[in-house]
C-alpha cells in the first residue's frame, strides 16, 4: 500500500479517536507501514465510520443552530445553565409552516370557579434568584448544548420521551402512583403539587410529578394519541444534573416520533418572560421543612382549540396550538395526576430513584409528596372537583404507594411516593376506584 494511504489510515485513527490494537511493534514518528490485503477493508471501515461520525456531528450542530435562537440578553443561572432572552416571535414554534409569520396570541378567560389565592414565589426558578429577568417582548429559553445531545445517545432520541407509555397500564421499566379519570369529555385540568429535593439519582432513572391530558387511542401499535404534560422532574440524562426542573412535553403519536420536551422542537408557544421551560426550580426543599407548593392549570380556548398552560396564580406560560393535534382539537378523553419513575436502561430489579419524596404516603403532609385540589374543566368552562377518579396502586407498599383523601381545604387529594431501590419491592400493581 502506498505511503500516502498509510498516512491517511493513521490520520483517521487519531483524528476521530478510533482505538485500534496493533502488534507490539512501536509506532514511530515517521512510520514505515507494511500493510496486507485486509488493510483496504480496515481503511474502508474506518473511513465509513469516520464519515458517519462527522455527519452526526454536523447534524447536531445544525440542530443547535436552529433551536438556539439569537438572544437580546443572556443570563447565567447559578446551576450553570445559560438562559437566552429571545424575541418572542423568533422562538422555535414559529418555525412551523402553519405558524410562520404569526405572533403569540393573548390568553382566553380563565374557567369559572378559578381561584387565585395560591401564591407563586417570585424566584420560582434558580435563574431568577439574582434578580435578573428577561425584557418584555422576549421569552427565556434554556440554551441547549452538544453535551445535552450526547447524553441522549443520538439526535433522534434527544428531547423526547423514548418509552411507549401504556398510560393506565404498567411495564417493567415504570413505577407509577397516580390518579386518573376517563369516560367523559373534559376541557382542562387543574391541580396543586409540592416539590422536593432529590436523593442521588442514577443517570438512567428519572422521576416525575405531573399532570397529563390525553385524547385518542391509548395503546400501541396505534399511534393516534395526543398527550400534553406539565409538572416537575428530576432527569439527569436530559439535563445533566439532579435539580428538580419545571417541564412540559407534548406528543401526537404516543411518543413514537413526534413531539418533545419544553422548547426543544417547534410546538409550544411561550408567552411569559418569567418562566423558562426546563430550568431548575428554586428553592430545592427537604422533608419536614417549608414546602414549595404550586398550581398547574391546562385549559382549552374553545374559540380556536389552543391549550393554555398557567403556573401559580395568573402566570400564563403559553399554549400548545391546536394545529399540533387531531383529537385534542375538541376535548380531553382522560386526565391524570401523579408520580412516575422510569428506568431508561436495565440496571437491576428496582430503580434507585425516589418518587416525589423518599417517604411513603403514610408519612404525612410534612414528609410525603402530594397532589391536592384535583379539578377538571367541564363543557361550560367551569372548574369542578374530579370525583370519579381511580388510583393506580402498588400492592407491595415497601417501594412506592399512594393514598387518597378529601377535606374542605384540599378538596380531593392524594399522597404518593416512596424510596425505591428496595430488593423486596416486586412492583405488582392494580387499580382501585375512589
Amino acid at each position: 500500500m502506498a505511503a500516502s494511504t498509510a498516512h491517511t489510515l493513521l490520520q483517521i485513527i487519531f483524528t476521530f479517536g478510533v482505538f485500534i490494537a496493533f502488534s507490539s511493534t512501536p509506532v514511530l514518528s515517521e512510520p514505515v507501514c507494511v500493510l496486507g490485503s485486509s488493510d483496504n477493508h480496515l481503511l474502508s471501515y474506518l473511513t465509513f465510520h469516520a464519515s458517519r461520525k462527522f455527519q452526526q456531528l454536523k447534524g447536531v450542530r445544525s440542530y443547535l443552530r436552529r433551536i438556539n435562537k439569537p438572544a437580546v440578553k443572556i443570563i447565567e443561572s447559578p446551576d450553570g445553565d445559560l438562559i437566552d432572552c429571545v424575541p418572542s416571535h423568533l422562538q422555535p414554534a414559529f418555525d412551523l409552516p402553519q405558524l410562520k409569520g404569526q405572533k403569540p396570541q393573548d390568553p382566553p378567560e380563565r374557567p369559572n370557579g378559578y381561584d387565585s389565592a395560591d401564591i407563586l414565589a417570585e424566584s420560582f426558578q434558580l435563574w431568577t434568584d439574582s434578580g435578573e429577568s428577561c425584557p418584555e417582548g422576549t421569552v427565556p429559553i434554556r440554551r441547549t448544548t452538544e453535551k445535552d445531545v450526547r447524553r441522549a445517545g443520538s439526535l433522534s432520541k434527544f428531547g423526547r420521551k423514548s418509552f411507549n407509555a401504556q398510560l393506565t397500564k404498567v411495564s417493567s421499566d415504570h413505577e407509577n402512583a397516580f390518579a386518573f379519570a376517563g369516560g367523559d369529555r373534559y376541557y382542562g385540568a387543574k391541580v396543586n403539587l409540592n416539590v422536593w429535593k432529590a436523593n442521588e439519582t442514577d443517570l438512567y432513572d428519572f422521576s416525575v410529578s405531573q399532570a397529563w391530558i390525553l385524547s385518542g387511542i391509548f395503546s400501541l401499535p396505534v399511534d393516534d394519541t395526543d398527550i400534553i404534560e406539565a409538572g416537575w422532574e428530576i432527569n439527569p440524562k436530559l439535563y445533566g444534573d439532579e435539580f428538580p426542573r419545571f417541564f412540559t412535553h407534548w406528543t401526537n403519536d404516543l411518543y413514537l416520533t413526534r413531539g418533545c420536551y419544553n422548547l426543544l422542537c417547534s410546538g409550544f408557544v411561550q408567552t411569559s418572560n418569567r418562566i423558562s421551560l426546563g430550568a431548575a426550580i428554586s428553592p430545592r426543599l427537604s422533608q419536614g421543612g417549608r414546602q414549595l407548593d404550586f398550581g398547574i392549570m391546562i385549559w382549552m380556548d374553545i374559540k380556536n382549540g389552543n391549550w393554555w398552560l398557567e403556573v401559580g396564580p395568573g402566570l400564563v406560560v403559553g399554549y400548545w396550538p391546536s394545529t399540533l393535534f387531531t383529537h385534542l382539537k375538541s376535548h380531553v378523553d382522560m386526565v391524570q395526576f401523579g408520580g412516575m419513575i422510569v428506568r431508561t436502561k436495565s440496571v437491576g430489579m428496582n430503580s434507585s430513584a425516589l418518587m416525589g419524596t423518599d417517604d411513603l404516603s403514610d408519612d404525612g403532609v410534612s414528609k410525603a409528596s402530594y397532589f391536592r385540589n384535583l379539578q377538571v374543566v367541564d363543557y361550560f368552562n367551569s372548574l369542578i372537583p374530579l370525583s370519579n377518579f381511580q388510583l393506580l396502586t402498588i400492592d407491595d407498599i415497601s417501594c412506592y404507594d399512594i393514598k387518597a383523601g378529601r377535606n374542605d381545604v384540599w378538596g380531593n387529594y392524594f399522597h404518593y411516593g416512596g424510596p425505591g431501590g428496595n430488593p423486596q419491592c416486586h412492583g405488582e400493581k392494580n387499580s382501585t376506584s375512589v
